[in-house]
């Protein structure tokens, strides 16, 4: 007997027909897009492009002019708390309460997102020790390095488990050796067997979408312009004898 294939999961993220202006001037235009349970997708773009616009978007930051945004099911306008409880978003101006001791700030995070006294205790040790925040953990926010400091973001958007990330420019402030690691974890949060997440981040930087990423989509003055994934990339440009970024742009101007 022939074992019919399981129905994919339904997307963790959205995006239909999405339209968003300023002025009268579209910062996003008519995108439409899905992320699925355990998949990390790339988001690239100049500076202007959208990139943004459209995470703040999809976090609830802002409503679309036109078109839907969902997340884990729920619609942004309509069901914006539930949006909330399932999502983690760290935004590229990584606002903080400043004169907050680090575990003073996580734990008020993660009650603010509903956890009890058991719960946060167990998600706060685990954000500490993923994030590599013990060094800080007893420092004021405003005495910690940028790149601690993208860290306890990255750990707040983090401390309640949500399905959903959504990281703009994640490894700004970020040294080298940071990066490397910072992929891995990425990776690795979106894999857990079981408890899969649905990954979206921004970068300018095409090796770091490559290097983290199943699918890169790529935005230009607000249309969604390429959507394809990361490994067929990689073998055609391979095949083709070119280097991947030669092939993404040479694919753009199409």
């Amino acid at each position: 007997m022939v074992q019919e294939a399981l129905p994919a999961p339904p997307p963790m993220i959205e995006v239909a027909s999405v339209t968003k202006s300023y002025a009268g001037v579209p910062a996003v235009d008519d995108v439409t897009f899905t992320v699925q349970p355990g998949e990390v997708v790339g988001f690239l773009g100049p500076n202007g492009a959208g990139k943004s616009t459209l995470l703040k978007l999809i976090a609830t930051w802002h409503g679309p002019d036109s078109g839907t945004v969902k997340v884990a099911g729920f619609d942004t306008r309509a069901e914006p708390l539930e949006v909330r409880r399932r999502l983690g978003y760290l935004p590229e101006h990584n606002a903080q309460w400043e004169n907050m001791l680090v575990d003073d700030y996580l734990g008020f995070i993660g009650r603010v997102h509903g956890l009890g006294a058991a719960r946060l205790a167990e998600r706060a040790a685990w954000v500490v020790e993923r994030c590599e925040l013990g060094a800080v953990l007893h420092k004021r926010i405003h005495q910690c390095s940028k790149g601690f400091r993208q860290r306890i973001g990255v750990a707040a958007a983090l401390i309640h488990d949500p399905p959903v990330l959504i990281l703009d420019e994640p490894t700004h402030g970020l040294d080298p050796l940071q990066v490397v690691a910072f992929r891995d974890f990425v990776r690795e949060v979106a894999k857990q067997p079981g408890a899969e997440k649905a990954v979206l981040f921004s970068s300018h930087i095409l090796a770091e979408v490559t290097a983290i990423s199943d699918r890169i989509l790529m935005i230009q003055a607000g249309k969604l312009v390429f959507d394809q994934p990361t490994a067929e990339l990689v073998q055609r440009a391979a095949r083709e004898g070119v280097e991947l970024e030669e092939l993404v742009l040479r694919e753009v101007r199409a």
